[in-house]
């Protein structure tokens, strides 16, 4: 089932299904996340299962939306007067973010999202505000700075038993940042 878009901003849909993801982020906080159910959810929200099942279909796809809407950056990324330095200002807060516990979570469940490609839409817009910035500069494709440096910070905090060094981080923006 689809995540139904295009919906009015605050109807009443709009409003369920924040009080939906509220009731999500709400319980994710008070236990561990393998013993949050959709009766629970729906309970906390004030709706019924079926509501959570009609529009999400199952507990990963809410999870996944849930994430989705917590990887929107609340701000334009760090201004530090170089591309050298907001590329590594940029990497090093990704890395802290999607390397804590809730980041790892985060990234988990936006793995069974119905639209996974919206990752990289948000990192790609932030990446892109970036080189903006420097319209006189050479510098990298956004797509060479997702494959240089997000994609291979997401691989280690994903499948490795450590995530990368900010050392290991800067190397691969060097890498990047090097045409």
């Amino acid at each position: 089932m689809a995540i139904k878009e295009g919906l009015r901003p605050g109807g009443r849909s709009a409003r369920v299904q924040e009080s939906i993801h509220s009731a999500v982020r709400a319980l994710l906080e008070e236990q561990d996340r393998s013993t949050v159910t959709v009766p629970q959810i729906a309970a906390r929200a004030g709706v019924t299962p079926s509501t959570i099942y009609r529009r999400w279909g199952d507990l990963s796809v809410l999870l996944a939306d849930v994430a989705l809407a917590r990887m929107q950056p609340d701000s334009e990324p760090a201004n530090t007067g170089s591309l050298r330095g907001d590329v590594r200002a940029w990497a090093e807060q990704y890395l802290d973010e999607m390397s804590s516990e809730p980041g790892r979570n985060m990234l988990r469940d936006v793995q069974c999202s119905l639209t996974p490609v919206y990752c990289t839409t948000i990192i790609g817009g932030q990446l892109q505000t970036i080189l903006d910035r420097y319209p006189d500069q050479p510098k990298p494709s956004v797509d060479r700075l997702i494959n240089l440096v997000a994609a291979p910070t997401v691989f280690r905090i994903l499948f490795s038993a450590a995530a990368l060094e900010v050392e290991e981080l800067h190397q691969l923006i060097e890498i990047a940042l090097n045409q």
